[in-house]
């Protein structure tokens, strides 16, 4: 790759995942591309490119604006027959990079016959019908029946995805967790799951109500744990969905310890937590500089005085920083009274936000001192996030 600035970026990240050895030549480099350069994914050589520089090069990308120094690569590449990538000239080239379209194991590449914006609009045409493949069953064979599941058990390895699926607006989960939803045959999905994502699942496909299941939490717990194995051993593509991030008080690391000892693999798809989401969607930064330099998530579902309880209070109260508290509403009044024994001033901001990034989403804004009866005056129910810090009050309420 010759040349640093925002062409090159964009280049740079396709050719490390298709696994190429890359070496960048540039006086200077964007900072996205002096991140890969420290990671050791790219060797970068800090000076204006030089012919040997070619040497033992299959493929050169020019990525420069000079078009006397772009056609000095070109006529290298081209005495030593390497193909070249032309970013300034496409009649200049031996090679073209193409408008792709990724969705999981499927790439798309479109060459519009020269013509980048033909190219590009065939690939943006492409990219829904992909999805629409994955969610509504094969479009160009009839191979498999339309909506049928994927995996039919008989000899499928199964395997289980635990995936976030963000704070509540069914957009804000990942694309990689949007994508396995629509690969799925069985789906375990908690109470605070976007419903609109449930709505888009394949016809056949399973779907198991994870807050339906009877017995205690434990029970409960060893009852989703059994499913998820059971299925996934029958051949199955399990996705667990669990509202936020699977691994913040989301017992995701349950789930994934049942499954390895069950000998079944495990993907891992980070969410959007609540902790951060939800104080942000109400206008509220948990940092913020000169004000806050430092957040702290604990869950609020035991009680301070509780035995079962392993969150030191006392030592939270004495925090300067945001303290970010989830499943608190049942025990608000304790844990205020709490944080005021130890020494967090009364007058300190606090704010709590019911259903956040949903259509259902409030706001109460309030003090430490006063927010668990504002809580109750007001009607707050749960799911809400608890937020006390100084943050609460820096930027207008949302």
């Amino acid at each position: 790759m010759v040349g640093g600035g925002a062409v090159a970026t964009r280049r740079v990240p396709a050719l490390l995942d298709a696994g190429a050895e890359l070496l960048l030549v540039a006086p200077e480099i964007t900072p996205a591309l002096r991140a890969h350069a420290d990671a050791g994914r790219l060797r970068w050589i800090p000076r204006p490119f030089d012919p040997e520089d070619l040497e033992g090069a299959w493929l050169v990308h020019v990525a420069i604006d000079d078009p006397q120094a772009a056609a000095a690569v070109s006529a290298a590449a081209a005495q030593r027959r390497i193909f070249c990538v032309r970013a300034d000239d496409r009649e200049a080239a031996t090679a073209w990079t193409p408008a792709v379209t990724r969705h999981g194991p499927v790439t798309v590449a479109v060459l519009g016959g020269g013509d980048p914006r033909r190219a590009m609009t065939i690939r943006d045409a492409i990219r829904p019908l992909l999805r629409e493949s994955e969610r509504k069953g094969p479009l160009l064979t009839d191979s498999v029946e339309q909506g049928s599941p994927v995996n039919t058990g008989a000899g499928s390895p199964g395997r289980v995805a635990l995936v976030g699926a963000g704070p509540g607006d069914p957009e804000l989960i990942t694309l990689r967790g949007w994508r396995l939803l629509t690969e799925a045959d069985v789906v375990v999905a908690d109470r605070l799951v976007p419903g609109l994502l449930l709505d888009e699942l394949r016809t056949g496909v399973e779907l198991v109500d994870a807050s339906k299941i009877p017995y205690g939490p434990a029970r409960a717990q060893e009852e989703i744990n059994r499913i998820l194995v059971d299925r996934a051993l029958a051949g199955a593509f399990v996705v667990r969905l669990k509202g936020g991030d699977p691994y913040v008080f989301g017992r995701g690391g349950e789930e994934l310890l049942a499954c390895a000892e069950a000998g079944v693999p495990v993907t891992l798809v980070p969410g959007v937590t609540s902790s951060v989401a939800a104080p942000a969607a109400a206008g509220i930064p948990v940092t913020h500089r000169g004000v806050a330099h430092e957040f702290t998530v604990v869950s609020g579902h035991v009680a301070p005085d509780s035995a079962a309880s392993l969150v030191r209070w006392e030592a939270l109260a004495a925090l300067r920083g945001t303290l970010v508290i989830l499943m608190g509403l049942k025990n608000l009044s304790a844990i205020t009274a709490t944080l005021l024994q130890h020494g967090r001033p009364a007058d300190t901001p606090a704010a709590v936000v019911q259903e956040a990034t949903t259509g259902g989403q409030r706001t109460l804004r309030s003090t430490l001192g006063s927010v668990a009866e504002d809580v109750a005056a007001a009607g707050v129910r749960p799911p809400a996030v608890v937020v006390v810090g100084d943050v609460v009050g820096v930027l207008p309420l949302l």
